[in-house]
């Protein structure tokens, strides 16, 4: 177990990417990865975009009610100017944040600290959403985690949402988004579209 914990101790800079659909886990991974790295007696800065108050207006919470402190900012800017003297940076809801956030990355990472960075890497409409397909590109290491289908059971591959919102950025849970498969969600798409021409 020491041998594991030198390691995490000292990694190199580097970017990690979890990313998936929503109901798949990813805080969970991401909080699970924070916390070892708390364990490993790492200094360690989580931020999040203060417009994700679900569950708390400062804590990183997942679906499971896990939690871990964080810190709420308006840009991705501010995580340079508030992660001096850390060695591990985690970030939740990284679809929130603009597209500075990739440079920011980078930035961390080529000065010697490991990023961990969670979020959606499709909108509702099966889109890619905001710096996530960017971050992917330059990661040293991506993690793409699966909710399960509601419907059939395979492996969920896009969050499809249940109410009428064009907006791209809706905070919700189960009861405005849902899990769905590749097939499911053109199903989906296919009935909401044959709603629309009814009309």
């Amino acid at each position: 177990m020491m041998e594991n914990l030198e390691g995490e101790k000292h990694r190199q800079g580097r970017i990690e990417v979890i990313c998936g659909s929503m109901f798949s886990g990813k805080t969970e991974e991401l909080i699970r990865r924070l916390k070892r790295a708390k364990f490993a007696r790492q200094r360690v800065e989580i931020f999040k975009p203060t417009i994700d108050t679900r569950y708390s207006d400062e804590d990183v919470v997942s679906h499971d009610q896990n939690s871990i402190r964080s810190t709420p900012i308006d840009s991705s800017a501010a995580i340079l100017l508030l992660a001096a003297d850390i060695d591990v940076v985690g970030i939740d809801e990284a679809q929130f944040f603009d597209n500075g956030l990739v440079d920011v990355c980078n930035q961390l990472a080529n000065s010697g600290i490991r990023v961990i960075v969670a979020g959606l890497d499709m909108d509702y409409q099966g889109r890619p959403f905001g710096p996530i397909p960017n971050l992917l590109a330059v990661a040293d290491e991506v993690t793409k985690v699966h909710a399960i289908c509601v419907k059939c059971g395979a492996l969920a591959y896009v969050s499809h949402r249940l109410v009428k919102d064009d907006r791209r950025v809706m905070l919700g849970e189960q009861q405005e988004y849902e899990p769905l498969c590749r097939d499911c969600f053109q199903k989906a798409l296919k009935k909401e579209r044959g709603q629309a021409i009814d009309k």
